[in-house]
């Protein structure tokens, strides 16, 4: 199953890589935010399912101390790049809506591609505490991670160490990305629904709330799961807890990204068929026999 759905989001997510950068239509800065996060999420989710099918399948149930730093340094790099570049989105999704007019000056293309280097940036800065913090604990033994990946929560539990300064300073960094950036996102959405509450035609508020609802609610799940285990420094979940709300942002939340933020839009959909057409084959039984031709 988790071998499937890992197949279903890389090919999602690189046809919206690859329709993004073809289709000329799709130029707005809505769709190279959608480009970025599709990208995003190839290396996010790429990070935690291939070891977790290899333990799964007992191809190798050990990771060396090393590897695991860098593991956990990357999906929070990734975790928390994701979360800057979701605000960003619904910043611009904001703008769109609420002020059309002036739209195309705050997002011109300097500004986005300033906007997307800025989300990967911070996410590079904001993985090396966590990494380096962790690391200069002491771990005696038995060193079993009972995780499907060298999260923050076991391997702080598994220190033998005391691991409250590195518990505090994680949770306040947990909350300055996680509860600012879920905040900001929600405050768009607020002005955007409030927006969309004065369109006069009911089929069109309709359409819009679908589509904003779809947004809001992988949001939510995502925000809703990354809160959950890293913003309670005291409160401890029991592991099976834990594991099955990481599945949530680590296996749902990539595979639903490229639906609900891509292939649900028409403008994406006449796109793809359109480079599909492009790329197939069209054949046909000519006098030598079957003849295909681009």
């Amino acid at each position: 199953m988790f071998l499937l759905v890992y197949l279903l989001t890389l090919t999602g997510n690189v046809l919206v890589v690859a329709v993004v950068s073809q289709d000329p239509r799709l130029r707005s800065p809505m769709y190279g935010f959608l480009q970025q996060l599709s990208f995003l999420e190839l290396w996010y989710k790429s990070t935690v399912v291939p070891l977790l099918l290899a333990n799964l399948a007992s191809w190798g149930r050990s990771i060396s101390f090393p590897a695991c730093m860098v593991q956990l340094y990357f999906f929070v790099f990734f975790g928390a790049t994701e979360c800057f570049l979701l605000a960003v989105m619904a910043y611009d999704r904001f703008l769109a809506i609420c002020s059309p007019l002036r739209y195309p000056l705050l997002m011109s293309p300097d500004a986005c591609r300033q906007l997307v280097a800025l989300c990967w940036l911070t996410g590079v800065g904001t993985g090396l505490l966590p990494s380096l913090m962790i690391s200069q604990l002491d771990f005696c033994g038995p060193n079993q991670i009972n995780h499907f990946f060298c999260d923050l929560p076991p391997l702080m539990q598994l220190s033998c160490s005391s691991a409250h300064v590195t518990e505090v300073a994680i949770f306040v960094l947990s909350v300055a990305v996680l509860c600012v950036c879920f905040l900001l996102t929600l405050v768009s959405y607020v002005f955007i629904v409030s927006a969309i509450l004065r369109i006069p035609s009911t089929a069109g508020r309709r359409k819009t709330f679908s589509t904003c609802g779809s947004h809001l609610a992988v949001v939510t799940i995502y925000y809703g799961t990354m809160i959950s285990m890293n913003v309670r420094p005291s409160a401890h979940l029991s592991p099976d807890i834990n594991k099955i709300i990481s599945v949530f942002y680590t296996v749902v939340t990539p595979l639903l990204n490229p639906v609900i933020y891509s292939l649900r839009n028409k403008d994406f959909e006449e796109a793809l068929r359109k480079v599909m057409r492009r790329q197939g084959l069209r054949c046909g039984v000519g006098a030598g026999g079957q003849v295909c031709r681009r």
